[in-house]
């Protein structure tokens, strides 16, 4: 769930011409893979889908109006990463 806020405005008379809040629900798809190539050190990837609902924004006078918002992206991450320690050093 996140929270929308939009706001037209104008850099002649200053104040907004129009705004609209909005919360909205979405969800994520997520797939990745890690690999251990050496002792205490792996190489991940991942991507993940992020995707909300669609809306119809309506603003307020004087601006008015309606603008529809779609928002979907993609987040792709690759990692390289090393384990300190491990169970030797809890052995005091």
């Amino acid at each position: 769930m996140t929270s929308n806020a939009y706001q037209i405005s104008s850099s002649l008379t200053g104040p907004p011409l129009g705004n609209s809040e909005h919360v909205l629900l979405g969800g994520a798809l997520r797939a990745g893979i890690e690999y251990g190539f050496a002792p205490n050190w792996s190489l991940g990837f991942e991507c993940d889908h992020l995707f909300m609902q669609s809306a119809a924004v309506n603003f307020a006078a004087p601006a008015g109006g309606t603008d529809h918002i779609r928002q979907e992206f993609d987040l792709v991450t690759a990692r390289l990463d090393y384990k300190f320690g491990g169970p030797s050093l809890l052995k005091y």
